[in-house]
């Protein structure tokens, strides 16, 4: 089994001397993940999963500029606008269920998140065993900006950030450098980018066949410059602990830090519908047990948003169709969001559960 060679889907799996290397090959899109790749990814890990000729797995993608900036959401807001909302709930179904198996993966995952990592690229990256990062990463949740919300486990991740960098995070989208996502704990170690070709040859060497995944990847990483987000951990948790969206804006609006007031200046523009229920959904996230049960409520949260609301659609076609920057949102401010709709929201069940 050990000479499995895929290409297809836009992915291409090797397995070369113990180790299995999953590359996605669409860099002119940042690696954005379709349907068709969520399946070769899935497809090489269950056909390594109980080969005893592989040790271990590296995840990484094509070119310099990013791992993966996410899923492509103009074919799931397509998807919904046509009325097709369950097609996109299909997309959901397998990109959750690729989550959950990097995350509960038998063999270590060391994923490479050089670059550009969002959205759906932390759902491959953030749960894998050793998380490496780079000086030209640049790692994100964005979906409120296109009128959604943080999925693909990010709220398990958000949830457990120190402080209130968890809610900070999902309600602006905010990029983080390595430092700030090793310190947020979306990645482990940093690796300079011009190390990682003699990572790569170490992973694969048999010297010192019982040596761990993380503990070869340690000889090519440095310590990270202290994080940005540590240093605005202040006005951050004291913010954004408020206990709602226009609350926060209060606090943030009150504090004489300047990036207090661009978090809120940020916030003002986007989908009031879609900041109510990430807030909450980051806080219901403290309360699971693990990624599954998490995975399972953003599903939900999902389907919810594409069967019920506009935002979404209109936030992709106002950020990345027309590129206008002038979303119509519905509800346009947080004032005209209803009573309870967090509550809707977080009670909505599925016709096709995530889990079959």
């Amino acid at each position: 089994m050990t000479s499995l060679s895929l290409d297809t889907a836009r992915v291409s799996a090797r397995a070369a001397r113990g180790v299995g290397r999953v590359v996605l090959e669409r860099p002119e899109a940042l690696n954005a993940l379709d349907i068709a790749m969520v399946r070769g990814i899935r497809a090489a890990l269950e056909t390594w999963r109980e080969d005893p000729g592989i040790e271990r797995i590296v995840l990484e993608g094509a070119g310099e500029r990013g791992f993966c900036a996410g899923g492509d959401v103009r074919v799931l807001a397509g998807a919904i606008t046509s009325g097709d909302p369950e097609g996109a709930g299909l997309f959901f179904r397998e990109e959750y269920a690729l989550n959950a198996t990097i995350a509960e993966y038998p063999k270590p995952i060391v994923a490479l998140a050089d670059g550009v990592t969002m959205g759906g690229g932390i759902g491959l990256a953030g749960h894998a065993a050793v998380r490496v990062v780079t000086e030209r990463s640049a790692l994100a949740m964005p979906e409120t900006r296109i009128g959604f919300i943080p999925d693909v486990g990010g709220t398990h991740l958000l949830a457990r950030a120190p402080g209130r960098l968890g809610e900070y995070l999902a309600l602006t989208g905010a990029t983080m450098s390595a430092a700030d996502a090793i310190h947020a704990g979306f990645a482990d170690l940093l690796v300079p980018s011009d190390r990682l070709g003699a990572m790569h040859e170490a992973l694969e060497s048999r010297a010192e066949p019982a040596a761990g995944a993380r503990e070869v990847v340690m000889l090519f990483g440095e310590p990270p410059e202290p994080a940005d987000l540590a240093r605005q951990r202040p006005w951050i948790d004291a913010a954004f602990g408020a206990d709602d969206v226009p609350a926060i804006l209060h606090a943030l609006r009150e504090r004489t830090e300047p990036e207090a007031s661009a978090a809120a200046a940020l916030i003002e523009t986007l989908s009031p519908a879609a900041l109510t229920v990430t807030l909450a959904s980051v806080r219901a996230a403290r309360e699971k047990p693990d990624l599954r049960a998490t995975l399972e409520r953003e599903y939900a949260l999902a389907m919810w948003f594409a069967h019920t609301q506009p935002d979404m659609p209109e936030g992709v076609r106002a950020r990345l169709i027309d590129k206008d920057g002038a979303p119509r949102w519905s509800p346009r401010s947080l004032a005209e969001v209803p009573d309870g709709l967090a509550e809707v929201a977080l009670s909505y069940r599925p016709a096709v559960p995530l889990w079959t």
